[in-house]
């Protein structure tokens, strides 16, 4: 990487963090895009979008982990120079001039993500990796402007980061890997601030046994036990948090608030102002990067304050379930039970609510470990042995071994909590045979 103006702070600068303590900053340029209005924006975007619904103190935003991952890339990086520095172009080891454009990807690598991300992109078919690679291309923002004091190709560099196309893979895999400063950032301060310890695992003990080769990033044997507990903190993590079915249940609400929006927009019945203001780009279809940047999680909700009050019953009574956390229940379903789900959109429909609207099947699944993945874009974990061999880590763990390749989650049924008879006036309409068909959270 050749740059024409890197420039060290004449001090270094801390920020406090619950997690890693201080966040350390010693690059101009790191300081700079910290200070831009499109890395501002991300304080603004919850961390875990509706898991604040279930899990009060998940209040974190996108900024405080995105300087987490920087953070932990730049510890990476002060290993790999100490321990492991290159002589030779050719020998596999850490050349430390990849330095600048490793801190900028882990710092900006969330920073497409959009209010309430994954709901709204399945909405509006946009996709945070792209708008990330926009906002750091793109010379309108400021992110662009400051990644081109560096030098003139600096922002492409970066970008070829976040897609995986950087031609060193030491620094791809030290931003995206089974194993990587995304995950154990958002693992331990996901864990912190939903109040749960699945998400504990120890993080100087894995940075240790850390090691550039060839390949990209393998683990001393030695730390084999501690990359075991990583990946099973992940799993637990994703089984107990992410998966939780009460905050599942408020993404179902606010996706069908949205498209009940989009809907009602695109048929020209939708008369909230600032509803059409901020989101009529996005329900033509015609959104711009600058239409993009304007929306946060707070732009959202102040447009779903707006439409409690609209005409649409539909809407205001989505709008206010979201707001004033009333989610729909739910239950597990087979391959065995899904033929029920048809009459039990029936049953909700007599009851008087739109199944399109008032009903959804989630499913909700992960691969702990894939020890195929290097077929994939991110790379097995490989061991390193005393002799320098190499081998895959469910070859030589069985702990790891036991979940490898396994999707784990479930299938859910959502529905509105008044066919469990919990209002008098629609528990008249409510089909008693509704109830009949759930037992122990399981459709039978």
């Amino acid at each position: 990487m050749v740059c024409k103006n890197i420039k060290h702070l004449p001090k270094e600068k801390v920020l406090r963090d619950p997690i890693h303590n201080y966040i350390y900053i010693q690059h101009q340029v790191i300081l700079d895009l910290i200070n831009t209005r499109e890395f501002q924006r991300l304080r603004r975007i919850k961390q875990l979008g509706t898991s604040n619904l279930t899990f009060h103190g998940a209040e974190h935003s996108r900024f405080t982990h995105s300087v987490g991952v920087y953070e932990i890339t730049r510890r990476i990086c002060d290993i790999f120079v100490r321990n492991y520095p290159s002589h030779d172009p050719t020998d596999g080891l850490w050349n430390d001039d990849e330095r600048l454009v490793a801190l900028c990807a882990a710092l900006l690598h969330d920073i497409g993500h959009g209010a309430y991300s994954h709901t709204f992109e399945h909405i509006f078919n946009t996709n945070h990796e792209e708008m990330t690679v926009k906002i750091i291309t793109s010379e309108q923002t400021e992110v662009n402007a400051v990644l081109r004091q560096v030098s003139d190709d600096f922002p492409a560099q970066v970008a070829s980061v976040i897609t995986k196309t950087y031609p060193n893979k030491q620094v791809v895999q030290m931003i995206s890997s089974q194993i990587d400063a995304d995950r154990m950032d958002y693992l331990l301060r996901d864990s912190y601030y939903t109040g749960t310890n699945y998400g504990s695992f120890d993080l100087t003990r894995i940075l240790r046994v850390m090691r550039p080769a060839k390949e990209g990033i393998v683990f001393d044997i030695s730390g084999m036990h501690a990359v075991e507990d990583y990946i099973v903190s992940r799993f637990q993590m994703y089984q107990q948090v992410y998966f939780h079915p009460v905050s599942r249940s408020m993404e179902v609400i606010l996706n069908h608030l949205l498209q009940r929006a989009k809907d009602l927009s695109q048929a020209h019945k939708l008369k909230s102002a600032l509803g059409t203001y901020y989101l009529k780009p996005f329900f033509e279809g015609q959104a711009d990067l600058e239409a993009y940047l304007r929306l946060d999680d707070g732009v959202l909700n102040t447009c779903f304050e707006a439409w409690r009050d609209s005409d649409d019953e539909i809407l205001a009574d989505l709008a206010s379930r979201f707001l004033d956390r009333h989610p729909f229940k739910s239950v597990k379903f087979t391959a065995t039970t899904a033929n029920l789900l048809d009459p039990l959109r029936q049953m909700v429909a007599q009851a008087g609510f739109d199944p399109n609207y008032y009903t959804a099947e989630n499913d909700s699944f992960d691969l702990p470990y894939d020890s195929y993945s290097s077929q994939t874009d991110k790379g097995q974990i490989k061991l390193i042995q005393k002799d320098g061999s190499l081998s895959e880590l469910s070859a030589v763990s069985p702990l790891v071994l036991a979940i490898t390749g396994k999707f784990l989650g479930d299938k859910r049924f959502f529905f509105p909590k008044e066919m469990l008879g919990t209002d008098a006036e629609v528990d008249l309409l409510v089909n008693p045979a509704f109830r009949t068909h759930l037992k122990n959270d399981h459709l039978i």
